[in-house]
Order: structure tokens, then sequence, then C-alpha cells
């Protein structure tokens, strides 16, 4: 546990944002509270908490626009929260710039172990290499940078762990699953889409052209591989 980690909840739901914050205080976590999303761009700001969960529906502002105003100033992780399991939805939270998400109801014991394996994977860890080039892209792990055609490029902290994950295995196919489980941790319980819309946000970021990527390209059937 570590006492002094901030988390922002961002529920109109009283009764909802009671029991996550019950829960999260027990694993020992500092929670901060926001009904809206303008409450929690406030809060946020004078916090800078360390981690984010953020529903969907709002008054006001809602969780997708919430989620894009953190995203212009900040990649602190955020979890997306839904009512329901519904593809657009999860695409679209995940397109706002959300790390991950989680449906309704979810247990307890699952949204503390999202949150600790968002706050294990601040950086990047176990890549040997202090530099790696692709082309016109370059890759400095150590650093947490990222240039393309000597220009520097901001990805967020799972964006980065994604592109160094396939960096350092150059060429490897990694499948979905594979990239679950390196990126967003051994006890992750989700599904591809998480992968192929980060890819698609990465590609957006490092690529000339996105549509046709050279670097960050798809082995159909088979999953991603990063090539020069």
């Amino acid at each position: 546990m570590t006492v002094d980690t901030r988390i922002l909840t961002v529920e109109d739901d009283e009764r909802i944002r009671t029991v996550v914050k019950m829960a999260l205080e027990d694993d020992g976590w500092t929670v901060l509270e926001a009904s809206s999303g303008e409450e929690a761009i406030g809060l946020f700001t004078i916090h800078q908490p360390d981690v984010v969960l953020i529903d969907i529906m709002l008054p006001g502002i809602d969780g997708f626009e919430l989620c894009r105003t953190i995203r212009r100033t900040s990649d602190v992780p955020v979890v997306m929260v839904t009512a329901r399991d519904d593809t657009h939805d999860i695409v679209a939270g995940l397109e706002a710039g959300a790390d991950d998400y989680l449906t309704k109801p979810f247990e307890n014991k699952e949204l503390s172990a999202r949150i600790r394996a968002l706050l294990r994977r601040v950086r990047p860890s176990g890549t040997p290499h202090a530099r790696v080039v692709f082309g016109d892209l370059e890759i400095i792990p150590d650093e947490g940078k990222v240039l393309c055609s000597g220009t520097e490029v901001h990805l967020t902290k799972t964006e980065f762990r994604l592109l160094c994950e396939m960096a350092d295995n150059p060429g490897k196919v990694f499948s979905r699953e594979a990239l679950l489980d390196k990126v967003w941790g051994y006890d992750y319980f989700g599904d591809g889409r998480l992968v192929d819309v980060h890819v698609r946000r990465l590609r957006t970021k490092i690529e000339t052209d996105p549509a046709h990527p050279r670097h960050v390209v798809t082995v159909r059937g088979l999953g991603y591989r990063l090539q020069s």
C-alpha cells in the first residue's frame, strides 16, 4: 500500500461514490471525490492525483470531455467507468485518452487490482537499451522520450510502455494477449480493444501516415510488430 497515493474519483451518484471511496481508503489510498466534471477539473489542478476514475455519464462536462481536458496537460493514468459493456462507449473513452476501463457493476477487488497495475507501470522497466532507432523514430527509454525526425512527441505512460515493449524485441510479433500481459499487468482482466485503440492512438503520434504505418505494423491474425 502507498498511503500518500491520491486517487480522484469522479461520479455523480453519491451512493456509488461513497462505496468506491470506502473501498479505496481500506486499501490505504487517499481519495478525492468529485460529483461533476467541473468540480473534478478544479480538484485535479490543485491536488494532481496519481490516478483518476471517471464515470462517463456526468452532468455538464461528460466523462469523455473531462478525460480529453486532463490529457491536454497530464499523462496521469485514467480509468473510464461505464454503466454497460457498450463497445462504442468503451472505444470512445479510450480514444479520449483513457488507459483502461471498468464496466459497472464491478468488484472492489477488481478496481484495486487495476489501480495497482496502473501505479506499477509509471515507467517501463527491464528495457536494456539506452537508445533505439527505427528509421526516423528514436526511442530513449531511460529519459522517457520519443523523437520523430528529431522532434519530441508526447506519449501517455501507456503509449510509451506499449512502444518500449515492442522496441525491446524489434521485428517480433506480439499478440494482443501478450501486450495486455506486458503493458497492462499480469493480473489484468481485459480485452483486445485496449491494445487496438492504443496502437491506433500511438500511430497518430509517431507515423507520418497513420493509415499506412511504417513502424507499428499489423500482422493479420497475429498481432503487431515494430519495424524500421
